[in-house]
């Protein structure tokens, strides 16, 4: 049985390349930003952009919590983590697919 390229080949068509980036949910990227806060005098890094659902953001903070060994929760769509890991935030989510503007 042929494959969906040999079909595509055969009526004409390009076969459709798949993005791997993120969509939120009107269908554009999901481009987020980070920000460093304080309170109470320790560094907070908040992660937002998001347009997610609440179980995708769960998975998305139990991969940061994991990689950065640092407590955080999931606040109005944006991600909170305990302490100064903007940097490491942006590596780990760069590689789950997201786009962060500048």
């Amino acid at each position: 049985m042929p494959g969906l390229e040999d079909l595509a080949s055969l009526l004409g068509m390009e076969p459709q390349k798949k993005d791997n980036q993120p969509k939120g949910y009107d269908g554009s990227v999901i481009r987020l930003k980070v920000r460093i806060e304080k309170r109470r005098g320790k560094p907070v890094t908040i992660v937002w952009g998001f347009q997610s659902k609440p179980r995708e953001l769960e998975r998305l903070l139990g991969i940061c919590k994991k990689r950065l060994g640092a407590g955080g929760q999931v606040v109005d769509n944006t991600l909170e983590l305990q302490g100064d890991h903007a940097f490491r935030v942006r590596e780990t989510l760069v590689k789950e697919g997201f786009v962060f503007a500048k």
